[in-house]
This record gives C-alpha cells, structure tokens and sequence, in this order.
C-alpha cells in the first residue's frame, strides 16, 4: 500500500487544474485566430468585389468620356439658307460640300455616293451648323470652321472598339468607309477630345450625341422636391413621437409601422404612387413632382428613425439642465435638444436622400423612362432622371449606348460618393462627444 500525503494530493490537482487552464486558452486563441481569419477573409472579399465592379465599369465607361469629332471648313452659302426663317436651310448639302473637298474622286451630286463618304459624320452634324448660324446670323456668307461629332460605328472605330483585322462580313463598318475614315484621319481633321457632349446634351436615339443633362437637371428637381417634403415631416414626426408622444398601444402601433416601413420595396411605392398621384390625384405622369413626392414616402420612414436615434443620444442631463432653470418642455426640445442631435439628423437625411437618388423601380412606375430630348424647366415638366436613364441607355441596341451606360453609372456613383462624404463631414465636424 502506497502511502499519499495531502501535499501531493493538492500539489496533483493543481498541475490538473493549471494544464487545464492552459488547454482552455490554446482553443480560445486558436478560435480567435480563426475569427480573425475569417474576419480578414470577408473584408479581402468584400474589397475584392469592389474592385472588379469599379474596375468593370471604368474598363466598360472610359470610351464614353471622349468623342471622335470631324473638324470641316464649311461655307455657309447664302442661297442654301432662308434668311426669314434661319432654321430651315440646306445645312447638310453644305456639310457634305465640305465633306467632299477631302474626296475629289467622288461625285458628292450622286446620293449613294454622296451618304457613302457623309455617313462618317454624325447625323446631329447639320445641326451644329444649323445652331452656329442661328446663333451668330452674319456668319452667312462666311467660311467657318466647325468640328463635329462621328457617327457611333466611326466612333468605335477609332476609339479600337471596332477591330479592323475582323471579317468584312462580320464587321458593321466595310472596308470602304474604313478608307473613307482613313483618308480624313490622314488628312488631320480627326480628334478625340473630352466628351462635354455627355454632360451638357440631353438625351438622343444618336448615341454620339446622347447626354446626361436632363436625367441631371430631372434628378436635381426630384430630389428637392423630396428633401423639402420629408425633411421637415420626418423630424416633425420624430420630435412628436421621441419627446412628446404618450407611451402606449397607438405609439408602439406607430413605431412598428415606422420600422416596418423603412424595410418595403420600393417597387411598393411606386405602385402606391401610381395609384394616388397619377390616377386619383390626376398628376402630370413622368414629372419630378410625382418622383419626388414617391422618393419623399421612401425617405421618410428613414429620417424618422434615424432623427429618433439622434434624439436619443442626447444625455438626460442636457433636459434636466435646461429643465432645472425653468425653461419649458418645448424650449428643451427645440432651444437644446434638438441642435445638438443635428449633426446625426443631417447625416441621416443625407444617406436617405442617397438612397433615393439611386432608386429605379418607382420612378419607372410613374413614367419618368419617357424619351425626353430636353433638360425640364421645373418639377411640372416631363422629365427622366439618373437611374431610369441608365435603364433606358442598357436597353438601347446599338452598340455605343453600353460605354454610356457604364459612364452613367460612374456618374451616379460620383453623386452618391460625393453625398456620403458630406455625411462624413458633417458627423465629424459637428458631432459631439459625451
């Protein structure tokens, strides 16, 4: 029989427990080194995607950003212009006049031999012309130079979107007009330069002549019309609800609502919209006001929310403070409260507004897909904006739509960046901590 003391039996469970110990840690870090991983893994993946889809766009989106122009020495014959009526005018006999010096092989009094050689042009280009001579009448008579754009199948050719060494009968472009371009791009008249066209210009079944402006000057209005309407409800209801709204079943109804209502398809409200504005109400279809009257219903649910939350976060103390010296309930809320949970109620009103600006499906409910040739006016006025032009540019079949497309994209990426910098700021800079 083997005789243990009670030092060796305490000093046995202590190396017991220790090593225990010891184990139980091992297994901690090693999972916490594999959360780690994982943690790293979803990031790395996450930026991973980022890339390609920014990488895809630009890669897509660049040819956009520039333009083949022709630059002609065009003389604006008085007998080809109706001085009472500047607008009507041979003004593409005198284009493709000034066309044809570059080929004096070819008998431009012959139509199919004329549209041969002038089909590298743009047909906008007579409008240019057209828009410089209206703009400047004594130009008639006068030897002007104008530069105007390609058409789309030239533009891709230069821009290498068209291969040259691809078969004749696979290729839109024969070998003919290739020449044709050739001799011009030999005769230094073609240039590539930045595509102000895409900015300036409203939209066109002509994809070299196609813009942003009135998707720009639509979303412009949509968006004011949003921010005017829900931005003062939203922390009008906020205020209501967080400050002065009784605890019971009704206010409880109401927050869940809210909530409930922040997580609807926006395909909801624009059936909603549809429904209310253009059909009971009798508005004007494809009108920011009605885009922006639906972008205000999807804003608000988020204002409000993020406005309570702000509210929130404003210490007790601030109330007790200002409660203790006599002021009122109301002259809390608005004199101390409500200042100082500012800066989160513009960051979320910011985001909202962000999150609209990028909304397709209800504002295509309500029509703002129309083809609109010009910017509107105000919000009364047909008009399409940055999100359902960019479906209508993706839907379109010819083949210099799809870099317009892509441009579009990194366009209403720009706002969007350039809206939640401003939320960054704003939250930075005004943000205060307790």
């Amino acid at each position: 029989m083997t005789d243990i003391t009670p030092e060796q039996t305490g000093s046995n469970r202590s190396r017991s427990s220790t090593e225990l110990v010891r184990q139980s840690l091992a297994r901690r870090n090693r999972k916490q080194k594999v959360l780690q991983g994982f943690g790293i893994a979803a990031i790395f993946f996450a930026l991973s995607m980022l890339v390609i889809l920014v990488g895809s766009l630009i890669s897509t989106g660049y040819p956009a950003f520039t333009q083949t122009h022709v630059e002609l020495e065009v003389f604006v014959d008085p007998e080809e212009v109706d001085t009472e009526n500047l607008s009507r005018g041979n003004y593409d006999d005198m284009i493709a006049a000034s066309l044809g010096a570059y080929f004096p092989d070819v008998d431009m009094s012959s139509r199919i031999a004329s549209r041969e050689v002038t089909q590298v042009l743009s047909s906008g280009a007579q409008l240019k012309l057209r828009d410089r001579v209206l703009a400047d009448p004594s130009l008639i008579g006068e030897t002007i130079t104008i530069k105007v754009p390609a058409s789309d199948n030239f533009d891709q050719l230069n821009k290498g979107l068209i291969k040259r060494d691809t078969p004749e009968e696979n290729r839109r472009l024969n070998d003919a007009a290739i020449a044709n371009f050739d001799t011009l791009d030999a005769a230094g008249v073609i240039s590539a330069p930045l595509n102000t066209t895409l900015i300036t210009s409203a939209d066109s079944r002509f994809p070299e002549l196609a813009g942003l402006k009135g998707a720009l000057v639509g979303s412009f209005w949509a968006l004011l019309v949003c921010f005017v309407i829900s931005f003062p409800l939203g922390i009008g209801a906020a205020i209501y609800l967080e400050e002065f709204a009784p605890k019971n079943r009704l206010s409880d109804i109401i927050e869940i609502n809210i909530n409930n209502l922040a997580a609807v398809p926006s395909v909801v409200f624009g059936l909603l919209a549809l429904a209310v504005f253009l059909n009971w109400f009798g508005m004007p279809r494809s009108a920011p006001i009605v885009g922006g009257l639906t972008l205000a219903l999807m804003t608000l649910p988020t204002i409000i929310i993020a406005t309570r939350a702000a509210l929130k976060a404003v210490p007790p103390s601030i109330r007790e403070a200002a409660l203790g010296v006599g002021a009122s309930k109301q002259q809390v809320v608005f004199h101390h409260v409500l200042p100082l949970a500012m800066p989160g109620i513009l960051t979320g009103t910011i985001i909202g507004m962000a999150q609209a600006l990028g909304e397709t499906a209800p504002l295509l409910l309500i029509g703002m897909n129309a083809f609109i040739t010009s910017a509107p006016s105000g919000p009364f006025d047909s008009a399409t904006a940055l999100p359902t032009q960019i479906f209508i540019w993706a839907d379109s079949p010819e083949r210099g739509f799809v870099s317009r497309t892509s441009a579009a994209i990194l366009v209403l990426l720009t706002f969007l960046i350039f809206m939640n910098a401003i939320a960054i700021y704003l939250r930075s800079r005004f943000e205060r901590k307790w």
